[in-house]
């Protein structure tokens, strides 16, 4: 039933009425990461993440969610919201007793930190994929397949021990399977139908030219910045003419506040050979309008600032030299009183 829904990605996915909307897949995952300071002492953050956006939030004193947007609840009732939290708070409880329970036998050194992420993929067409991935102080530890437990080759005999572990609670493993195959592609499906008007909103980007760093003598820095902009997919890149230029070095794309995106795309070259190059911006929400900045148009921009001005302040510099003499030459007796 899960796999006749998934047509509905063609009008739930961001971008959905372009050709590479359904390239890359949509997931929702939950990451909870435990600090464990001593045998009786551990502290949990959690959140959750539809993509690179965080929907979920869970307030630490508490245990409970917070949902960070008005359609983070997706479709569920509030029933089964409960439910599925419960499941998750049950969950996450005996997982750090296991871990406080077997510290010495797995040879742990407090303080230690363990990072959980799992949740479902959903691409167009396809069946949905679920994961659950653990970490420990960083570096791949765990991981769940196929119904069971399997321990990375970087976690060494500790992870063995703690998958052996795992592997016992028979029950456990059918609800995280029911979960990862059931529940979460269903929430997924349900966050994107009820977040629909937000995650395809259409927001230009704005872009500008500015230099950077001096690399050296005779050369430049040509930084071209894009900003506010959303869905993320963006093109951009430095030209000369029709013909792309080589050694364009683009930064991440980061996030601002508001869920909009940032970018900047830079190529060092001689200062001869800046006149002529463009940058290119091509988004979404531009249509077949391409954003073109020319360097050329930016500099000439400064010469005629300096054409004007030079002469202005030139002229103003010899009308105050001249009254200041006119001044000085005047006779001596015109300055005395009357008699």
């Amino acid at each position: 039933m899960l796999f006749l829904q998934l047509p509905l990605l063609l009008a739930l996915l961001p971008a959905a009425d372009s050709e590479d909307g359904f390239q890359e897949p949509v997931s929702f995952q939950i990451i909870h990461i435990f600090s464990f300071y001593n045998h009786s002492w551990e502290h949990s953050v959690g959140s959750g993440w539809l993509g690179e956006l965080q929907t979920h939030g869970m307030n630490s004193s508490s245990d409970t969610v917070i949902y960070l947007w008005p359609w983070s609840r997706g479709n569920f009732s509030n029933e089964e919201l409960m439910e599925v939290a419960r499941l998750f708070q049950t969950f996450f409880i005996r997982f750090a007793q296991a871990f406080h329970n077997h510290a010495i036998q797995w040879m742990l050194q407090y303080p230690f930190e363990v990072q959980i992420a799992g949740g479902c993929k959903l691409r167009f067409g396809e069946a949905s994929v679920g994961f659950v991935q653990v970490a420990f102080q960083g570096s791949e530890f765990l991981s769940f397949q196929n119904n069971s437990w399997l321990p990375s080759p970087e976690g060494g005999e500790t992870a063995q021990l703690v998958c052996r572990l795992f592997n016992l609670y028979q029950g456990t493993q059918e609800i995280i399977h029911r979960l990862l195959s059931d529940t979460c592609p269903r929430f997924l499906l349900g966050l994107l139908d009820a977040g629909k008007a937000y995650l395809q909103r259409q927001v230009r980007p704005e872009a500008w030219l500015s230099p950077g760093p001096s690399p050296g003598p005779g050369r430049l820095v040509l930084v071209c910045h894009a900003s506010g902009f959303y869905p993320k997919p963006i093109w951009v890149t430095w030209m000369r003419g029709e013909r792309e230029q080589q050694g364009t070095q683009r930064s991440d794309v980061v996030p601002h506040a508001d869920g909009t995106w940032y970018l900047r795309v830079s190529l060092e070259v001689e200062t001869r050979e800046a006149p002529g190059l463009s940058c290119r911006v091509r988004h979404s929400s531009l249509g077949d309008q391409d954003i073109v900045l020319y360097w050329g148009h930016r500099s000439s921009v400064g010469w005629i600032f300096l054409a004007v001005t030079v002469p202005l302040l030139l002229l103003a510099g010899l009308a105050f030299w001249a009254r200041k003499r006119r001044t000085l030459c005047q006779p001596a007796s015109s300055h005395l009183p009357l008699e």
